[in-house]
């Protein structure tokens, strides 16, 4: 079948391509399981779309074709924000909305429609590709890899919960969303400007983190609350996203902190909420402080863990030399790339935690494909659990070397889904 494939304007308010908008956003819901959008819902989306200037791909059933109207059968959507790689913040084409309809897989539709996407991308000059997958075998024949996980925990905040000698020389207070929201704006601009692995917020998040708009229920948020630590000097420092659950539960939607002090008065803030007895947090950092903070550090649970940022290079030399370095070294890598935008042979030389990346014919020390490489590039992932999963070639030596150079002992934070 011939399938029309178009790219929408979401600016032009002709009765045709609001039509067509409706289908394709109704395409979008359908494709993720949920209800049929209404009119503010639509408005919202077209708003947030204008604003972050994004590119609407989709494929429709040729005119004439039974079941052929403003409705698409694939939908794809992208725009360009940053990330930070660790040595500043680079351009990131990020990928959201990609749905086929069951009826029409394996047809090649989001095939095309990735591959135009990606060779965009470079004509551009953006370096590195992402998604958040909802499916972790799908998106790695494009070179994608997981490069950050998102952590699940549970702290049980019944009587008896305590932190070991913690003093905030601050305090937090509690915000209606909309009050808070300029200063939850400003923490995460600190936030992203200096955490390896952080993602830019969409234009969208204004709206979910002030309560303007819920988008499970369509219209207001009256759930959330806010709560901002202060500092000793009382600028704020950290925030927290919060709304109550089932069975005493405190759900936490966002929380960033600037300090650890910050962190762990945020934690203790929430534990201490009256008729709460667990406090839940699906993006916690790695590296959080409160587990070493707490009395009984079994009160902390991790319930799970799950891929989160996926990482496309389309452009190795650029996107190598945007992050940091651990040690003094030199590898030349080998990528292997089925699409081509990351293939070949790099000398990577370190020193003083900066590279310097050139492309070279020399014999590899290393191989991998572009997937590993994803996964690799924030340093999420170890280069030795790449080796001893087959997925990294090489001497010992080399790899050992690489992975010396490579492996970096914080680890990467994402909070932003899209």
């Amino acid at each position: 079948m011939d399938y029309q494939h178009a790219t929408l304007d979401f600016s032009d308010d002709s009765e045709q391509a609001k039509a067509r908008r409706r289908g394709w956003i109704t395409a979008v819901l359908r494709g993720f399981r949920e209800e049929s959008p209404g009119d503010e819902l639509i408005e919202k989306w077209v708003t947030h779309y204008r604003a972050d200037a994004v590119t609407v791909r989709g494929a429709w059933l040729p005119e004439g074709e039974f079941a052929a109207g403003p409705m698409p059968v694939a939908t794809y959507a992208s725009f360009d924000k940053t990330l930070n790689a660790g040595r500043g913040l680079v351009p990131l084409r990020m990928i959201t909305d990609v749905t086929t309809s069951a009826s029409h897989r394996r047809r090649g539709l989001l095939r095309r429609m990735i591959e135009d996407d990606l060779a965009d991308a470079v004509a551009h000059d953006v370096p590195v590709a992402a998604l958040t997958a909802s499916e972790a075998t799908i998106y790695g024949r494009w070179g994608f890899g997981p490069a950050t996980f998102n952590t699940v925990v549970e702290l049980d905040t019944t009587p008896g919960f305590s932190l070991r000698s913690f003093d905030d020389p601050g305090r937090v207070e509690v915000l209606e969303p909309a009050d808070a929201w300029p200063h939850v704006r400003t923490v995460f601009d600190a936030f992203h400007a200096r955490q390896r692995g952080s993602v830019e917020w969409p234009v969208q998040y204004g709206d979910i983190h002030s309560g303007a708009f819920d988008y499970d229920a369509g219209g207001p948020n009256r759930k959330i609350r806010t709560a901002v630590h202060l500092a000793a000097d009382r600028t704020v420092d950290g925030f927290a996203v919060f709304k109550h659950g089932e069975d005493y539960s405190l759900v936490v939607q966002e929380m960033i902190a600037l300090t650890p002090q910050a962190q762990l008065g945020l934690w203790d803030f929430l534990a201490r909420t009256d008729r709460v007895k667990k406090v839940t947090f699906n993006l916690a950092h790695p590296d959080d402080p409160l587990r070493w903070a707490l009395d009984d550090l079994g009160r902390l649970a991790v319930t799970g863990q799950r891929h989160f940022l996926w990482l496309r290079l389309l452009d190795v030399p650029r996107a190598l030399a945007a992050r940091p370095w651990a040690s003094d070294g030199a590898v030349v890598l080998e990528v292997e790339d089925a699409q081509g935008w990351a293939a070949g042979r790099f000398e990577v030389t370190a020193r003083g935690g900066v590279a310097t990346v050139t492309r070279t014919e020399a014999d590899p020390d290393v191989v991998l494909d572009a997937e590993t490489l994803g996964a690799l590039y924030l340093s999420g992932v170890e280069v030795g659990a790449m080796r001893r999963a087959g997925r990294v070639a090489g001497s010992d030596d080399a790899v050992a070397r690489w992975a010396a150079m490579a492996d970096l002992a914080d680890p990467p934070y994402c909070l932003t889904g899209f």
